[in-house]
């Protein structure tokens, strides 16, 4: 979760550090700090809360060197205090982490056993204090940090600067990403290639396990097993260097509306040219080759796969299990040859979906669903299908979302097709169908203003309901969880069928239900729902189209109108005001939207 950043470089480092900070702080905004070498002496700055905490203390109290570390931290282990900051320094060393050492408290005792008393209550300062005993006892810094890492155990990403060493960090990686960045005459590290790209556009990515001496004319990377190896360089496209705000006053409100331009984009990558018909570009795939998919994720990702298995087992008539990632391998589930695992993810660094997709390696066939190609679940896929949403910074994820659903789409109706479920008639019309999608968003999104007086009655209500009936459940489920993230509401999506299995115990006056439901063949028995909720006195906000409005037009509290689709693509398309609502309740709030309290983007601790 915590963003890391390291730099030899030709010029003053902090700045640079800082800045590239900013473009990591999706991963934690407890606390941040920078750590470097001035005439070889380290020296250390800290500050709790956002980036702007850390940046006015450089101003005040500046740090001075050519060589550095820098991280931004989601709490762990220990509370959001300057103390509890990195980088932690014990003697002469300096470390960044990201991850969780799981056997920290045996080696704190170890430590103690030699006097060494421990000043904060992370994970993290073990590692310093291990790598210091062992400069101590005359190790040189790199068989130090070689001893250390063979004593952890957990996940984690390190970064180490050195007292003395001008042109040397050391780099680590085992269950937490970590990518190196060649400049000329300069060397970097970062969490990903986002942090970096602004600096070089040629990032290599360390494999599990992997160890690096980094100095400013390149880098030497050794595997588990102590061996020299190389790996690849690529170029990160210079549309991936920045992410700016542009005219929004949120990343989040920006990303929503970048979702007509997003889908469409991934609509092209996996269409025949001049066709209405599904074509992959890269990955090949017969699904005629496959029994049935499991699907794993976490989180919004998640949701997308519960979307997904309405369209691959109505379309495809292909049974599909959907997985919670953290759970999923410690249930040992039963899988033959004939599986296809699907794992989904934004970021293809989430650690519960990278353990879970490990767990099923050389047991099913492994694709990935993911917005960097470059990412580690990608690399250790066997098929990888990218989302292709650009960079996406709000924690909340919008385009991320909706073009996970529609890559997923198309891999529906390519397996329909495939296994004879699907003619080419049918395939066009489902094609067209999400081609009129990026259309029905931007004319959602013109609609924005209404939402304001709606949002300011949600942002007084302690608990809503969401309800949703077939592919939009997972809508439902998906719409709570963008209320509960960045407005801190409690919210709760259900099937709208399952009102009278206990929720309905919670209507009242101040509990607004929200109803997801476009016209179509499930509409009256959601109807019946609405009357159940209404007769009890529950407020209805009902999202539906014209049609569905038309039908239902007494009794309801509020209306948002949609353009009418195709059912099939129904739950693409009322993402967008399961978004909004969210969006401007937390405005109307105060909240912070592009950054809720707790949360992180990337989500690399199990």
């Amino acid at each position: 979760m915590c963003g890391i950043v390291g730099i030899l470089g030709d010029h003053e480092v902090a700045p640079i550090i800082l800045d590239a900070l900013k473009r990591l702080e999706y991963r934690g905004y407890d606390s941040a700090g920078i750590a470097t070498l001035n005439d070889g002496k380290l020296e250390r700055r800290r500050a709790t809360g956002k980036l702007v905490g850390l940046s006015d203390l450089l101003v005040t109290d500046p740090i001075r060197g050519k060589a550095g570390i820098g991280h931004t931290r989601w709490a762990t282990h220990g509370a959001a205090t300057v103390q509890n900051a990195h980088p932690h320094v014990a003697g002469p060393v300096a470390v960044v982490h990201n991850g969780i050492i799981e056997n920290f408290r045996e080696l704190r005792d170890d430590l103690a056993a030699q006097g060494v008393a421990c000043q904060t209550d992370t994970d993290t300062e073990t590692i310093a204090q291990l790598t210091a005993q062992a400069l101590v006892n005359g190790s040189p810094p790199e068989a130090a940090a070689r001893a250390t890492l063979a004593r952890l155990k957990g996940a984690f990403a390190l970064v180490f600067l050195f007292q003395g060493e001008e042109d040397l960090l050391i780099a680590a990686r085992h269950g937490a990403p970590l990518a190196l960045g060649y400049g000329d005459g300069e060397m970097f590290v970062g969490s990903d290639a986002l942090a970096l790209a602004p600096l070089t556009r040629r990032i290599s990515y360390l494999d599990e396990g992997d160890c690096a001496i980094v100095r400013r004319e390149g880098v030497q990377i050794f595997d588990t097993q102590g061996k020299m190896v190389e790996r690849p360089i690529t170029e990160v496209a210079a549309a991936n260097a920045v992410a700016e705000k542009g005219n929004h006053k949120h990343f989040m409100a920006k990303e929503i509306h970048e979702q007509p331009t997003a889908m469409a984009y991934a609509l092209s990558h996996y269409m025949a040219p001049g066709a209405a018909s599904v074509e992959l570009q890269g990955a090949q795939i017969d699904f005629t080759d496959y029994d049935r998919l499991v699907m794993v994720a976490c989180g919004t990702a998640h949701l997308a796969c519960h979307v997904a298995k309405y369209w691959f087992e109505q379309v495809a008539r292909l049974p599909v299990e959907i997985e919670v990632a953290s759970e999923f391998r410690y249930r040992e589930p039963p899988v033959t040859p004939r599986t296809l695992a699907i794992f989904v993810s934004q970021s293809g660094e989430t650690a519960d979906t990278l353990a879970a997709l490990r767990y099923m390696r050389g047991k099913a066939v492994l694709a990935a669903v993911v917005n960097v190609p470059e990412s580690t679940m990608a690399r250790e896929s066997d098929l990888v299908f990218p989302i292709y949403a650009g960079i996406e910074v709000g924690v909340a994820s919008t385009k991320a979302f909706t073009c996970q659903l529609t890559v997923l789409a198309m891999l529906a109706i390519l397996a329909a097709r495939q296994r004879g479920e699907l003619n080419t008639a049918g395939e066009t019309r489902l094609v067209q169908a999400l081609e009129a999608v990026p259309g029905a968003m931007a004319q959602a999104l013109t609609a924005e203003p209404a939402y304001g007086t709606i949002c300011w009655e949600l942002s007084k209500a302690q608990d809503v309901l969401f309800l949703g009936r077939g592919a939009m459940y997972p809508l439902a489920l998906e719409g709570a969880l963008k209320l509960k993230e960045i407005s801190y509401i409690h919210a709760e999506g259900y099937a709208s069928g399952e009102l009278k299995h206990g929720p309905i115990a919670l209507i009242d006056e101040a509990v607004p239900v929200i109803v997801m439901a476009p016209s179509d063949a499930l509409f009256d028995k959601t109807v019946s729902n609405m009357h159940e909720v209404m007769a009890r006195g529950g407020r209805i906000l009902l999202l539906s189209d014209a049609e569905g409005l038309a039908r239902v037009s007494d009794g309801i509290w509020q209306s948002i109108e949609l353009p009418h689709v195709d059912p099939f693509v129904a739950p693409i398309l009322y993402a967008v005001p399961a978004q909004l609502l969210a969006y401007h309740t937390a405005v109307t709030k105060g909240t912070d939207v592009d950054q809720p309290r707790n949360l992180a983007k990337s989500v690399t601790v199990e």
